[in-house]
C-alpha cells in the first residue's frame, strides 16, 4: 500500500474510535509509572497484584484469535553513561502488553484489534505477570487511545536508509535507532560535564547578547538582520560573548564562562556548521602556561565522565587523552615543511608557497590567509592531543604578545585528529595595542577580507578602564562530533537543511 492509502485507512480507524465513544486524542493520561520503573519493580508489582497504568508508543503488534500482544515504548530507557546501553539493573522503556479476550470486555478487545496500529500511543491498565515464555508483561484489563498516528513508521528492523531523510525526519531516526538516541544522551552529558567542571572551580556561568551591533571575538562572516523596534541592523554573534565576557573581567568578576549558540554565515563541511553550540571561558590572573594544565584536566574530565575512557579512534587517527600533550611550534613546522618563515616572508612568498603546494583555496589570498592554509595542510597529519603555539601576531588580534618574541602571541590551540579542537590565549589587555590590531583588521576588511574583525570602540573603551591579565578559552560542539566520530551535522538534533519538497 502507498503511504496515502495507509493514511486513508487510518483515518477510517480514527472514525471507528470516535464512533465507539473513545477520544483518539484525550487531554489527560492516567499513566502512573514509566515502563522503565515498572520493569525495575516488576517482582514486587507481580507479587502484590497492584494495578498499574502504563503508556507508550506501539512499536510492534502480533497475535491471533482471542489474544493480542503489543510492545509499547515510552522513552524512559536509562542509558549507562559509559556503556551506551540500558542498565542491566533496571527496566527499559519498552514493555509488552497482553490483551486476552476472555479476561476483558470483548468490545474493548475487538476495538483494539480493529483500530490500533504501530506508531499509535496507547494507555493500558492491569497487573504485571510473566507469560509462558517468561516474558515480563502487563495483563491488560482496560486500554484507551492516547494519540492515533496517521502515517506509518518505517519497520524497526530496517529503519530509515535515505541519508537526507534521516536528518529531515530525525524524530523517526531517534525513535528507531537506539544508538542515535544514546548519542544525544551523551551530548547532554558532554555539556553537563563541562559545566560541572567550571562550576566546581568557582566560575560564574553568564549569558551574553546574541544580537550585536558589531560582531566580534572571531574571524568569521556574520548573519545580518534588522531590528524593527530600534530600526537598526544587527548581527547574530560569531563568538560566545568573548568581548562581553572580557568586559565582565573589567567589571570585577574573576572567572566567567558561557555555553551557548553562535552563528557563522560560512561554508558547510564535515567539521563546520553555521549554527552551533560553543563554550567560552575567561579567568583573570591566569595565562596560557597555566591554562595548558587546566585544559588537559578539562578534556580528560569530559571524556572520562561521558565515555569512561581516554582513547578514541577518530578519522583514521588514534587519540589518547591520557598521554602527554606535546607542543608544536607554528612557525617551525611551516618552515620545515614549506621553506618559508611566517614571521619574515613577504605576502608574495606566502601566496606562492600555497600555489607551489597545490593547496586549493576558495578566497582571495593575503599573507595571513595564505599562511593559515599552509598550516591547515600540516594539521591534517597530526593525531594529537597536542598544543599548537607560536602563532604570529597578524593571525590573532585578541591575544597578548609573547614576552620573549613580540612578533608572536601567547595563543594555543588544541589539536586532535587532524583538526583544531579548542583555542585559548593570554588575553590582550593593552588598550593601545588592541586598538592598533583592530585597525589593522579593519584595513584588511576594507581591502575585501570579509572575515577580518571590526574595530569595536566600546570594547576598547572598556579596556581603557583597566582589564586584568587573563586566560581565555573556547571550544565548540565539534569536539563532541569528533569523539563520536561523526560529521558535525549528524551530531546535532536538528541540523539546518534546505526546505523539503512538501514545504
Amino acid at each position: 500500500m502507498s503511504e496515502q492509502e495507509i493514511r486513508d485507512e487510518r483515518l477510517k480507524k480514527l472514525d471507528a474510535l470516535r464512533a465507539a465513544g473513545m477520544n483518539p486524542y484525550p487531554v489527560d493520561s492516567h499513566r502512573d509509572m514509566s515502563n522503565a520503573d515498572a520493569g525495575t519493580a516488576f517482582d514486587d508489582l507481580e507479587a502484590s497484584g497492584r494495578k498499574v497504568h502504563l503508556g507508550g508508543r506501539v512499536m510492534s503488534l502480533r497475535g491471533q484469535g482471542g489474544i493480542a500482544f503489543a510492545d509499547i515504548f515510552d522513552g524512559s530507557t536509562p542509558f549507562d553513561s559509559t556503556q551506551d546501553k540500558s542498565l542491566t539493573t533496571g527496566g527499559t522503556g519498552r514493555m509488552q502488553i497482553v490483551l486476552q479476550k476472555a479476561d476483558m470486555d470483548e468490545a474493548l478487545f475487538d476495538l483494539f484489534v480493529a483500530t490500533v496500529d504501530t506508531g499509535d500511543f496507547v494507555e493500558a491498565s492491569g497487573v504485571m505477570f510473566k507469560t509462558k515464555r517468561g516474558e515480563r508483561s502487563l495483563k491488560v484489563e482496560k486500554w484507551r487511545m492516547l494519540a492515533k498516528s496517521l502515517l506509518p513508521m518505517p519497520a524497526e528492523h530496517f529503519g530509515i536508509k535515505d541519508e537526507e531523510l534521516i536528518l529531515r525526519q530525525r524524530y523517526l531516526d531517534i525513535l528507531l535507532n537506539p544508538e542515535v538516541r544514546a548519542m544525544f544522551g551523551r551530548r547532554t552529558r558532554f555539556w553537563q560535564a563541562a559545566r560541572n567542571f567550571y562550576i566546581e572551580r568557582g566560575f560564574l556561568e553568564v549569558e551574553t547578547p546574541i544580537l550585536e551591533n558589531s560582531p566580534g571575538g572571531a574571524d568569521a562572516r556574520p548573519f545580518k538582520t534588522h531590528h524593527n523596534a530600534l530600526d537598526i541592523d544587527v548581527y547574530l554573534r560569531i563568538s560566545c560573548g568573548e568581548l562581553w565576557q572580557k568586559e565582565l573581567l573589567v567589571a570585577g568578576f574573576p572567572k566567567v564562562f558561557e555555553i551557548g549558540r553562535i552563528f557563522r554565515n560560512e561554508g558547510q563541511s564535515r567539521e563546520h556548521l553555521q549554527d552551533y553550540t560553543q563554550l567560552e571561558s575567561y579567568e583573570a590572573y591566569s595565562d596560557m602556561q597555566k591554562g595548558m594544565e587546566f585544559l588537559k584536566e578539562l578534556y580528560r574530565h569530559i571524556v572520562k565522565e561521558v565515555y569512561g575512557k581516554y582513547t578514541f579512534e577518530v578519522n583514521a587517527h588514534t587519540v589518547d587523552f591520557a598521554e602527554e600533550w606535546p607542543l608544536i611550534d607554528f612557525c617551525a613546522v611551516i618552515q620545515e615543511k614549506f621553506g618559508i618563515n611566517p614571521l619574515t616572508c613577504t605576502e608574495e612568498e606566502a601566496i606562492q608557497a600555497v600555489r607551489d603546494a597545490q593547496i586549493q583555496v576558495g578566497e582571495t589570498l593575503n599573507k595571513p590567509r595564505a599562511i593559515d592554509h599552509l598550516w591547515k595542510s600540516i594539521r591534517k597529519t597530526i593525531s594529537g592531543p597536542a598544543f599548537l603555539v607560536g602563532v604570529p601576531v597578524y593571525l590573532e588580534p585578541l591575544a597578548k604578545r609573547s614576552a620573549n618574541n613580540p612578533d608572536i602571541v601567547e595563543r594555543l590551540q588544541v589539536i586532535l585528529a587532524g583538526s583544531e579542537m579548542g583555542k585559548a590565549f593570554s588575553e590582550l589587555n593593552d588598550p593601545q595595542d588592541q586598538r592598533a590590531r583592530f585597525e589593522e583588521q579593519q584595513r584588511m576588511r576594507d581591502a575585501g577580507d570579509d572575515e577580518a574583525q571590526r574595530l569595536d570602540e566600546d570594547y576598547v573603551c572598556a579596556m581603557e578602564f583597566g582589564m586584568p591579565p587573563a586566560f581565555g578559552f573556547g571550544v565548540s560542539e565539534r569536539l563532541f562530533s569528533f569523539l563520536e566520530n561523526r560529521p558535525a551535522h549528524e551530531a546535532q538534533l536538528f541540523p539546518l537543511l534546505r526546505p523539503s519538497p512538501r514545504d
